[in-house]
């Protein structure tokens, strides 16, 4: 089987790897791009959470195969040439995380829908990041940070 071409963070990689390997174990075991993180494996916490075609997804329920031709962004390709993104920075600003280990997938999350919604309410940020699982129960800072950074992309 010849091997797969992936688009990640605007590079593109060639991947000698089985189709339906998860397109979480590809980035992070096969690229070294482990900011990615393993939560649950059954899509159920989006600790895994990457943009796929801009859309918040969760990568451990991508097969590779369905990800080629498709443009794969993950927490190191976030942050442009001009520094971190501004769910990046607002995450340092309002201190969101506590152990840390989700917050990937938060960012990535609330990124994809700050493309889409630049002036979330309340409720929609809580319709976009619902699938996001905190242990540490920081929901009330990563809300703060969410607005946060619409402001800073609104201005």
């Amino acid at each position: 089987m010849p091997p797969i071409t992936l688009n990640v963070n605007g590079k593109a990689h060639q991947v000698d790897v089985p189709p339906d390997t998860p397109l979480l174990w590809v980035l992070r075991d096969t690229l070294g791009l482990t900011g990615t993180k393993y939560g649950c494996g059954i899509g159920q916490c989006l600790a895994c959470c990457v943009h796929v075609d801009s859309a918040a997804t969760f990568s451990c329920m991508v097969p590779v195969s369905s990800a080629q031709g498709k443009r794969i962004t993950t927490i190191e390709g976030l942050a442009n040439g001009n520094g971190l993104h501004a769910t990046q920075r607002a995450w340092i600003e309002e201190d969101v995380p506590q152990c840390g280990y989700c917050q990937t997938g938060q960012i990535m999350a609330a990124a994809a829908l700050l493309a889409k919604n630049s002036r979330p309410s309340d409720e929609d940020i809580d319709a976009a990041m619902k699938g996001n699982l905190c242990r540490c129960g920081t929901y009330n800072r990563i809300r703060r940070a969410i607005h946060r950074a619409a402001r800073e992309i609104a201005e």
